[in-house]
């Protein structure tokens, strides 16, 4: 039995239910692990307080918020690294970097086991319980929405009044949210139905496209090595960029996605999402690569991006394949310096110029008109060496069928 467990704490219902519920059945102390991820202040303020009116003994928010946009977040940018083609793995990627932060708090706490709050349907449990493995396979992981009765919002409620636990969560509560600097998540009520429209109170981050201002707004971007380092000819650190950006792109109604997706576990699900300053450096990028990588360094990209993305979907982030890849994206990005002006208009995000001292592209040698560099003479051979293959099928193909004919006669 643990004397001592961690727990990846949020402030939320579930969270405030499970401190008690550990010190109950467990017979142990609790120390709550917070970690800031730019979830914000509603989330923050008072969690402390929160976590030990619960039981728990200590209670550490970490700030996270650099560390995860430079570390976890931009390598998923500069891979391409996009779920089922729309998701920007918003949740999926702070994931990491909470279990991370919750194995070394365990460690500094003296902690002989972790704990967290993730749900048996859903694709956190794989996630965290992924990490812990990697970083501290000793450390036995406890689950309790895998083992405890409470089985619905009204049952954790009185469970807490029964307690005399004070919480701010109520019956009330439409919609299951997960925030970070990099997205908001939605789920829940009426979002579960396919077939419902998405509901425009869900949406906290970006505005209605129809309602957003009617004149577009330009944002100038520079990079260097893929990572952007200035907006609008301002200087400014990751979290700041992302955070200006979130505003700037939210009231133009940029980043919103509605996806039905396939969940590691087996079922489908639906979500929307909300990554407006994301959305923006996605697309800024994508701008820049243009003129910078040549062909097969783009599409080898590419192809890293799909799998990137189902690493860090599926929770495998501390994987040698994940690292192996990093290597090569982070190879490939340092070429990626450049200026890029991304239009904002009516919830699309659409790149207007991009310039870079790396570029390949020349207008010299893209004109239709004279130049030395390319001879026109010289495609027809290329045509006949590229075309080879079929040419030769074709061939075979054609004797084959005369000799059929001149066998019928």
């Amino acid at each position: 039995m643990p004397k001592k467990i961690c727990l990846a704490y949020s402030g939320g219902l579930d969270t405030s239910a499970i401190v008690p519920w550990l010190r109950e059945h467990y017979r142990c102390e609790v120390v709550c692990c917070v970690g800031d991820v730019g979830q914000g202040a509603d989330e923050l303020t008072g969690v402390e307080e929160k976590a030990r009116m619960s039981g728990a003994s200590a209670c550490r928010i970490i700030d996270l918020r650099k560390e995860f946009v430079e570390d976890y977040v931009y390598p998923t940018i500069l891979s391409g690294a996009i779920y089922e083609g729309r998701y920007l793995l918003g949740t999926s990627i702070a994931r990491p970097i909470l279990a991370k932060a919750q194995v070394e708090a365990a460690r500094q706490t003296g902690c002989d086991a972790l704990a967290h709050g993730c749900t048996g349907k859903g694709n956190d449990q794989v996630r965290f319980e992924s990490a812990y493995a990697a970083l501290a396979p000793d450390l036995p992981v406890i689950a309790p929405w895998r083992e405890w009765t409470l089985s619905s919002r009204e049952d954790l409620l009185n469970y807490l009044a029964e307690r005399k636990i004070p919480t701010s969560a109520s019956l009330t509560k439409i919609y299951s949210r997960d925030r970070n600097l990099w997205h908001i998540s939605h789920e829940g009520g009426g979002i579960e139905d396919p077939w419902n429209e998405p509901p425009e109170d869900a949406w906290m981050l970006t505005a209605s496209p129809a309602d957003s201002p009617a004149q577009h707004e330009d944002v100038h971007l520079e990079f260097a090595r893929g990572r952007a380092t200035a907006l609008n000819g301002r200087a400014c650190d990751p979290v700041a960029m992302l955070t200006e950006l979130n505003a700037i792109a939210g009231r133009h109604g940029v980043g919103r996605v509605d996806l039905v997706e396939n969940r590691l576990v087996g079922m489908k699900s639906r979500g929307l999402y909300e990554t407006p300053g994301g959305t923006v450096l996605v697309e800024a990028l994508r701008g820049l690569e243009e003129l910078i990588l040549d062909r097969e360094t783009r599409h080898y990209r590419d192809q890293i991006g799909l799998k990137f993305a189902e690493l860090v979907y599926n929770g495998q982030w501390f994987t040698p394949l994940r690292e192996a890849l990093w290597s090569c994206v982070r190879t490939i990005a340092e070429s990626l310096d450049g200026e890029v002006v991304v239009r904002l208009h009516k919830g699309r995000a659409v790149t207007v110029k991009r310039r870079s001292p790396n570029s390949l592209y020349s207008e010299k040698f893209a004109t239709f008109g004279k130049e030395d560099v390319y001879n026109q003479k010289h495609a027809e051979g290329f045509i006949r060496l590229f075309s080879l293959p079929s040419r030769i099928a074709a061939i075979n193909h054609l004797a084959r069928g005369t000799a059929a004919r001149k066998g019928a006669r």
